[in-house]
């Protein structure tokens, strides 16, 4: 099969990016054959076809450059007949876009409409529903944009905290109605059943056509020790909607108990300076740290916290300390609730609630076969749901649903 991928950034700079790259990887270690188009630098990749593209200067220090860069995030005439020209050189069966905003704009889509190519859209984010992309701004969960009411995000100054840019995501969201950019799109995945649920509430003028597809990984390539030692770990970006502070704060009510925090990040000065402020002995911040460095920590670790107070969809820390057989506390928000599983393959948290981080931390810290017994349970099961087979069985059911579709809409 021929397949085009297109994102917003060919650089990975997170997990969004991590997706991508890996979906086209499975897909040529299975013979099949893929353009990737994306805005960056390229890298060189063997057997890969790439188009990469200029990004719009969207945040320049310039307001004039900001300005002049506008409308080409909203929607770009010249990226259209470009990416248009990509496809009919390379011929793809299906397009499948991981996102569009500001980078390459519908220009993207109606390239592909052009020519009859069936779309499927696996979106990381909401960015399709919100103009600001988390459902969530200001320490708080938010849906005022539902049903596409996107003016709430000017009122809400709720895109990073600028009202130029809300304003500018606000025009962007409206454009894309307009346009009926979505509708355009032959079906969806989703990595799991809350955003799906979420995309349907927010589009209720249309019945969506979706299937599950998570992100790629590979999870029996790590190996899981049966050492629980007496620490629990945070890893990630130290930032807000994560909830690192609500972490720390239980942290503190569970009698000494270490807990390391792995990453970097925006709010990293601020907790840092709370935790001597306070006198929390227990918590250590380690800053950022990747690969072997990160994996023997994690693969130790008598469990992981995600605390996140956001909606997060699918976090990949997740994926990771299931895979070396770490038990996860997890919010009760977005996709986590559905990864961790109440009792299964960790414990289930209102990360509002201090106490009831605190209690989970204890249960775990105190009582290590406990531990174990989720840790393994996690292990086994995203063995069997995480691989490349997996992954690329889901991805072809999908193309084909996409493709099917994409044949009765025509009708």
């Amino acid at each position: 099969m021929r397949v085009a991928l297109a994102h917003r950034l060919f650089n990975v700079t997170g997990g969004a990016e991590v997706f991508f790259w890996e979906t086209d990887r499975i897909l040529r270690e299975a013979g099949h054959e893929t353009l990737m188009i994306a805005t960056g630098t390229p890298a060189k990749m063997e057997g890969a076809e790439k188009l990469i593209l200029k990004a719009p200067d969207y945040d320049s220090p310039s307001t004039v450059r900001k300005i002049l860069d506008l409308p080409a995030s909203i929607y770009d005439p010249a990226k259209r007949k470009i990416i248009r020209r990509a496809f009919e050189q390379f011929k793809p069966d299906v397009l499948q876009i991981f996102s569009l905003n500001v980078h390459l704009s519908p220009a993207l889509v109606f390239a592909a409409v052009d020519l009859d190519i069936p779309i499927v859209g696996s979106f990381n984010d909401y960015r399709h529903i919100c103009p600001n992309y988390k459902l969530f701004h200001h320490d708080r969960i938010c849906f005022d944009c539902k049903p596409r009411r996107f003016f709430n995000a000017v009122k809400n100054n709720c895109c990073k905290e600028s009202m130029a840019i809300s304003m500018a995501s606000m025009a962007e969201a409206y454009v894309h109605k307009w346009m009926r950019v979505y509708e355009r799109f032959d079906h969806f995945t989703f990595s799991s059943q809350f955003m799906a649920r979420t995309t349907q509430e927010f589009w209720p003028h249309r019945e969506i056509s979706w299937s599950t597809f998570r992100n790629p990984f590979n999870s029996s390539i790590y190996r899981a020790e049966d050492v629980y030692e007496p620490y629990g770990l945070y890893f990630g970006r130290v930032i807000e909607e994560k909830g690192v502070d609500r972490l720390i704060k239980a942290a503190a009510l569970i009698d000494g108990f270490p807990v390391k925090i792995i990453g970097d990040g925006p709010q990293l000065k601020e907790l840092q300076e709370y935790v001597a402020r306070e006198g929390i002995t227990n918590v250590e911040f380690l800053g950022a740290m990747w690969g072997e460095e990160l994996d023997l920590i994690l693969s130790r670790a008598r469990f992981v916290v995600v605390p996140s107070i956001w909606h997060e969809n699918f976090p990949y820390v997740i994926n990771q300390s299931f895979a070396f057989g770490r038990p996860v506390i997890g919010s009760h928000r977005g996709g986590i609730t559905e990864l961790v599983s109440d009792g299964e393959r960790g414990l289930v948290v209102e990360p509002d609630d201090i106490d009831s981080i605190a209690a989970a931390m204890r249960r775990l810290a105190t009582d290590e076969g406990e531990a174990r017994r989720l840790g393994r349970a996690a292990k086994i099961w995203s063995d069997a749901q995480f691989s490349d087979e997996t992954a690329h069985v889901n991805l072809m059911s999908a193309y084909r649903t996409t493709i099917d579709a994409h044949s009765t809409n025509r009708r």
